[in-house]
């Protein structure tokens, strides 16, 4: 069983620096960009993924000190590894799983990390409990707690179960952050395809003073006849 410290330098010696020059610029780690600070080693999704199904049998005090690297890759693997463990625990373990998540929000600190995990850990974990939790997020002063909210409902989503969804959205429809809005509209199509009925009536009460972004987002898979009267007030 590979230590957090193997599985780190297995990683940076698996990097590009051509992909991780691109991750730079696209995932805002610029002076006062969201991503502020943030390191990458250039490793696509899919070899990350591969990597996980290796190395399986890591612990989870390791997999904890891995989400806490300064290297975005490693903290994606921890995360997918993470989520990954999660699908075949007890009870006991999930739970565990779910703590360990909460409790390292502050690493989980970008768009892809969050949409890769909230809904499979956060979202699965709450399905069948008290949901203050997840109200909780949805206020928190942390862009990614808020997000991790909104993104967990994915997960209430697939299962039919839309209420979360547009509770959660209520919360949101006045955020100020570009991201949160972008996954407001995510959730809200999502839960379209599911019931039509139920998001345009989320709509009916929200679209005229939501943002411009998160409407959008919400009626993108709508007919163009039904996105212009939403886009010009007049549904």
């Amino acid at each position: 069983m590979m230590q957090a410290t193997q599985i780190e330098s297995m990683l940076i010696a698996l990097g590009d620096e051509t992909i991780a020059a691109h991750s730079q610029r696209y995932f805002k780690t610029a002076v006062g960009e969201y991503g502020h600070g943030d390191r990458f080693l250039g490793i696509r999704m899919p070899v990350l993924r591969q990597q996980v199904k290796q190395q399986s049998g890591i612990a989870l005090d390791e997999l904890q000190l891995l989400l806490t690297s300064e290297y975005h890759e490693v903290r994606i693997f921890a995360l997918l590894a993470l989520v990954a463990r999660y699908q075949v625990a007890d009870a006991q373990g999930q739970q565990q799983i779910y703590q360990i998540y909460l409790a390292h929000t502050q690493y989980i600190n970008n768009w892809d990390l969050v949409d890769c995990s909230a809904h499979l850990i956060v979202g699965a974990y709450l399905f069948d409990k008290d949901l203050a939790p997840l109200y909780q997020l949805a206020r928190s002063t942390s862009l990614w707690e808020r997000r991790i909210a909104m993104i967990a409902c994915l997960y209430f989503i697939r299962q039919q179960q839309l209420g979360p969804c547009f509770n959660v959205a209520e919360i949101l429809q006045h955020d100020n952050e570009d991201l949160i809005h972008k996954a407001v509209g995510w959730m809200l199509r999502e839960a379209g395809k599911r019931d039509l009925a139920a998001e345009e009536a989320f709509l009916a009460k929200h679209y005229r003073t939501m943002p411009r972004t998160m409407l959008r987002y919400a009626i993108e898979k709508l007919p163009q006849s039904r996105r212009q009267q939403y886009l010009q007030g007049l549904a």
